[in-house]
């Protein structure tokens, strides 16, 4: 099985410089479900059974799947050499080949039928997909997650274009929390999304307050079912070696 067979659950979604970010249909399929279960190791299997809800383990299943698939075609190895561990200090799970770590950086996110996962062969990633629906709360949210001029750009839509509004600054400050490794230490009101952003353009670059030396592309890549973005680390070429 490759990474673009026609007719299975993940497809490659879309290409931003040395990233490629695939989509994953996370709706009930038996087939495909069925075939995820070959691609998961015993740790994985036994951590699927754990699931007591139907949805999310099947998110999982054809999630990790899909990574596997994506990471043994990009690695140029068989499925069962990969293995994954978690970054002590992060949290952040990164892939292993035969006990050492890959020269890959993938990150993978989900919400509801869609699931997205990015993969480059180098520097740090973030991925962040929300299905476009009302959210409850959303008022508040915008007061404890967004910075003032954030604020003031969403108070000027209304009705469905704010919902989609919110989803798009939502995804785009996930993504950059997630390319940083940082989890749930950090305050995303802390940080504001670039003006060009704000104002609709889908590309721009990114530098956190606390954090300037290290630049990030920033993409908003969402649809008109599902909000997303797509953080990547922006690495400088080595100087060229000057002859003597």
């Amino acid at each position: 099985m490759t990474e673009t067979r026609t007719g299975s659950w993940w497809r490659p979604y879309r290409t931003l410089g040395e990233t490629t970010v695939f989509h994953v249909d996370l709706r009930p399929h038996a087939g495909h479900e069925a075939a995820s279960l070959a691609w998961l190791d015993a740790a994985e299997q036994h951590r699927l059974q754990r699931f007591r809800i139907q949805g999310p383990g099947r998110r999982f299943s054809l999630c990790r799947a899909a990574l596997r698939a994506v990471l043994a075609s990009r690695l140029a190895c068989r499925n069962e050499r990969i293995t994954f561990e978690v970054h002590d200090d992060r949290g952040k799970p990164f892939a292993m080949v035969d006990g050492a770590p890959a020269p890959i950086s993938f990150n993978v996110s989900h919400s509801s039928d869609h699931g997205l996962i990015a993969v480059a062969p180098r520097g740090r990633l973030g991925v962040d997909v929300e299905q476009r629906q009302p959210r409850r709360h959303m008022d508040l949210l915008i007061d404890t997650v967004f910075t003032e001029p954030e604020r003031a750009v969403l108070t000027t839509a209304e009705g469905r274009d704010r919902t989609d509004l919110f989803l798009d600054f939502w995804t785009m400050k996930e993504a950059l929390i997630k390319a940083l490794g940082t989890g749930l230490s950090m305050d995303p009101a802390t940080f504001e999304i670039p003006p060009v952003l704000q104002r609709g353009t889908k590309r721009g670059t990114f530098r956190f307050p606390d954090l300037p030396a290290v630049t990030w592309d920033l993409d908003n890549i969402g649809n008109e079912t599902y909000a997303a973005a797509v953080a990547r680390e922006m690495i400088p070429e080595p100087a060229p070696i000057r002859e003597l």
